[in-house]
This record gives C-alpha cells, structure tokens and sequence, in this order.
C-alpha cells in the first residue's frame, strides 16, 4: 500500500492545504457579485425645460449634446422607444469661497412615446469648478450630458474633425 508509506506526521501537514484546495474549489463555481443590469431604454428625442431661470445656453447646449448622442446611438429595441424630459430644477453659480463652484440639480423623466407614460425617472446633481465664466454653461452642459449618456446607454458623439 502507497498510503501506508507516508508517516502521520506528514499527512497532518498537508491537511490544510488540501483543505484549501477543496474551499478555493468550491468559490469558482459560486455566482458573481455583480448586480444584474438595469433596463436599456431607446431613447428617441429630449426636451431640455428650467422652471428656476436656469441659462438658455445651458439649456441649448445640453439639448444639443444629448441630441447629438442620440443621433450617434445606433437604436435597436429592448425596453421600447422613450423620450427624455429634462428638468433642470435648480442652477447656482459662483459658489464657495473662491467663486468658482457651480451647480445644477437634473431630474429625468423617461416617458414611452407610444403611450405618453413616465417609465423611469433619474435624479442627480452636478458640480463643476471654473473661475471662466464663459466656460462654466459648456462644462456644466457637458457633465449633465455625460451622466445622461451613462445612465441611458447613449453614445458619445464623435468629435468633429
């Protein structure tokens, strides 16, 4: 017998690796940890509206960088066809203690053009930091712009050369 050879000693030590083994084993098959993705939405067109006196280049400008994502988004139907209305609620610039911080709180409703129903909505915040102040409208639509990508799965336009 092979196993008769090998001294108690020697069986003890290897033990834990061999019990290590069997654990390390056991985890491959487990399930990732990441959370299932959230529903993709064809996103159709966009309307930009501010209640509180947000810039009208704020406003055109996000517009046009989410028109120019959804125009650069090949369209393929998975959750159906939507509309986004953007609501910028509230704009503040020139905060802190240099001046230079800027603000906007964004809310997003997804409504299906087909029925007129809100089927998502999408709330965040924006913040950017510019002492520009002919700057501060692009950065700010830029970021909305960007964070609306993300969130709806659009894509980025491609720079015009």
């Amino acid at each position: 017998m092979i196993g008769s050879k090998i001294s108690f000693s020697t069986k003890v030590r290897l033990l834990p690796a061999l019990a290590a083994c069997v654990m390390l084993s056991a985890c491959y098959h487990m399930p990732p940890l990441n959370p299932p993705p959230g529903p993709v939405y064809d996103v159709r067109s966009v309307t930009v509206v501010s209640a509180n006196g947000a810039s009208p280049r704020l406003l055109s400008e996000v517009s046009t960088r989410v028109n120019a994502a959804i125009a650069a988004t090949r369209h393929a139907v998975t959750e159906g066809a939507v509309a986004l209305t953007i609501h910028i609620t509230q704009s503040e610039r020139a905060q802190g203690y240099e001046k230079n911080r800027n603000s906007a709180k964004v809310d997003i409703d997804a409504s299906a053009i087909d029925t007129g129903s809100v089927v998502a909505v999408n709330s965040f915040e924006s913040t950017t930091f510019s002492a520009d102040s002919d700057a501060i409208d692009d950065l700010m639509a830029e970021d909305i712009a960007a964070r609306i990508r993300a969130a709806y799965g659009l894509t980025a336009p491609r720079p015009d050369n």
